[in-house]
């Protein structure tokens, strides 16, 4: 079959968009495998089927297969990519300047920005934060949960987990989606084998490091895996996607990587993350729901 497609990205983490608005459009776990192929494929991260909304007051579910063909409930990116082509492809008005999306995870109202009648940012209500290791889920003995004071918030602050190279030290977080997050506060301390040269972020191996954490005994339905370093007040990161692999954005992982750097003392409720990609702004209300605010581009459009 032949389908027409837009390739968007945001900050890199880039998605292949089929437009299923006006009728069903179906693509199996193999489809989507081939289509993610950077080498015989399109190349993604993942596939975004655009659908009629679940919700009264929704203008579109976001129906998103990662690289591997597995269900996603929930993509930070996605969603503000699934939001552009709404309102590029005209499903909305470009002057509303508001609309609310649809995932598996719920609904995710967001405001944004056009220029010239296509959107080029957006803020979007990614929810509150699931702590409860049940529902994250992970599998936390109570010793690794800790109280916040300040917020009244319990959550698993320090999951001790051995690996081959060296113990870490997780918080776990759900953004719909579960994240472990591993706050390296001394590269130096860490074993040499973790490293492509010198002990650095940058030069972390997380495509063998990610792999082996992501589906680690303790993560029940796997997790996203962030290695995250506090530099200049700033939190960088680097993401191993579940079903993905290394992507250059993650939008729940940066929601994720805010909230545990507010509860772990390092941040405010304010904080850029920063990420291969680019930079996402990310704040923890008051009221409990995380914003976030970042970039929606297209790449090109085709046919495959």
């Amino acid at each position: 079959m032949s389908i027409d497609f837009i390739k968007l990205h945001g900050l890199g983490n880039d998605f292949v968009v089929i437009d299923g608005m006006k009728g069903n459009v179906d693509v199996d776990p193999a489809q989507v495998r081939a289509l993610c192929d950077r080498h015989f494929g399109i190349g993604a991260d993942g596939v975004i089927v655009v659908q009629p909304p679940k919700n009264s007051g929704s203008a579109g579910y976001m129906h998103y297969i990662n690289t591997d063909g597995s269900l996603a409930q929930m993509c930070g990116n996605g969603v503000r990519c699934t939001a552009k082509f709404l309102v590029d492809e005209g499903y909305v008005d470009a002057s509303q300047g508001e609309l609310t999306v649809d995932t598996l995870a719920g609904k995710r109202p967001l405001q944004f920005s056009v220029d010239t009648g296509k959107l080029t940012e957006a803020t979007v209500n990614m929810g509150e934060p699931i702590f409860d290791p049940e529902l994250v889920p992970v599998r936390a003995p109570q010793e690794s949960v800790a109280d916040h004071a300040e917020s009244g918030t319990s959550f698993v602050r320090d999951l001790k987990v051995q690996t081959p190279w060296c113990d870490v030290t997780f918080t776990c977080i759900s953004m719909g989606n579960p994240h472990a997050l591993w706050f390296i506060d001394s590269f130096e301390e860490l074993p040499d084998a973790l490293f492509n040269g010198e002990k650095t972020l940058e030069n972390m191996d997380i495509d063998r490091i990610g792999a082996y954490l992501e589906s680690h005994e303790v993560f029940s339905e796997k997790s996203n895996i962030e290695f995250v370093e506090l530099r200049d007040g700033l939190l960088h990161t680097r993401v191993f996607e579940r079903g993905v692999g290394e992507t250059l954005a993650c939008g729940t992982g940066a929601c994720a990587t805010g909230v545990g750097g507010y509860l772990t003392g390092r941040v405010g409720r304010e904080v850029d993350v920063v990420l291969p990609g680019g930079m996402l702004k990310i704040e923890w209300t008051e009221g409990g729901a995380v914003k976030m605010t970042g970039p929606a581009t297209e790449s090109y459009r085709g046919t495959i």
